[in-house]
């Protein structure tokens, strides 16, 4: 029998210039829901009156960037050259591999509203170096089941795969309810999941869950009971335990102390490997001093 699903809290923090968030991962009772390790909810937060998202030039290493933007605008630029504005219903996804920089913003002529969700995906050990890249996609798989719109943003679910390459396999689900609705979604028994809600409240598997909340599941679950009783967004993540440790501090995802202080050192000192941004009005992010890690 599977075990009792655990809840975690997302503690509250801030992105950037001053945005709100609340981050369901890493926390120190789960590091990470199979390559998923990282998670912030940002919003909904009215901006109509501010500068909104202003988060300056900084690297990354080892992992995929994924944005799920569901108000709003983000101007996300690169140093591959990339300046791609993401709006409402789409996935920005960056590979930061070897090494990448970049920049996010919210527009001059933005809209009020702000809502969405930053992912991280870390990179297995066979691509954890490969070389960056980056991709847009306007156009998600959509199913419709048991009241629910489902946009399949990564991996696959009923017969539809998204188009976003990861290289872990995975799963990315937003459930999306105008009212009362009821689903049993199926899971692979190989597969840890997560769900949060994004928006209204939600039972899930007869348990009560809140914006701010994280229920996690582990390997061996067959099915997740999902019902809500009026307008309602939850999200759900998962994939296979990933296979290999890694640390996260700051922007990057390493495989032990050696490669965060490295990259650290190399970002500080303007080295090529994370080449630059251009168009962004502000100053680029340093990175903190790096601790004794794991792995030194």
């Amino acid at each position: 029998m599977p075990a009792t699903p655990q809840r975690i809290a997302a503690h509250m923090t801030t992105l950037g210039e001053g945005m709100p968030i609340r981050r369901s991962l890493p926390h120190r009772e789960r590091r990470m829901i199979g390559a998923w390790c990282f998670l912030d909810h940002f919003g909904p937060v009215d901006i109509g009156s501010g500068a909104g998202m202003r988060v300056g030039p900084h690297p990354h290493i080892g992992l995929q960037t994924f944005s799920w933007l569901i108000e709003g605008e983000i101007l996300h630029r690169d140093s591959l050259g990339y300046a791609q504005l993401i709006r409402s219903g789409q996935v920005n996804l960056m590979t930061a591999g070897h090494g990448i920089s970049h920049s996010e913003e919210s527009p001059a002529d933005h809209s009020r509203r702000m809502h969405g969700a930053q992912l991280w995906i870390a990179l297995p050990d066979e691509a954890f170096s490969c070389p960056p890249a980056f991709e847009h996609h306007p156009v998600l798989p959509i199913v419709h089941d048991g009241g629910f719109v489902i946009t399949v943003l990564a991996g696959e679910f009923a017969g539809q795969t998204a188009p976003p390459r990861v290289y872990t396999p995975l799963i990315g689900l937003d459930l999306t309810s105008a009212g009362t609705a009821q689903l049993a979604v199926p899971l692979r028994a190989d597969f840890e999941y997560g769900v949060i809600v994004l928006e209204g409240s939600a039972s899930v598997n007869g348990e009560a869950l809140a914006i701010g909340e994280l229920l996690y599941f582990a390997p061996g679950a067959r099915a997740l009971a999902l019902q809500c009783d009026a307008a309602t967004r939850v999200l759900l993540i998962g994939g296979e335990p990933f296979a290999s440790p890694r640390i996260l501090y700051w922007n990057f995802v390493g495989r032990g102390g050696a490669d965060i202080r490295s990259a650290t050192e190399q970002w500080n000192a303007g080295d090529a490997r994370f080449g630059e941004v251009h168009g962004y009005d502000g100053a680029r992010l340093t990175a903190p001093e790096v601790p004794r890690l794991s792995g030194e």
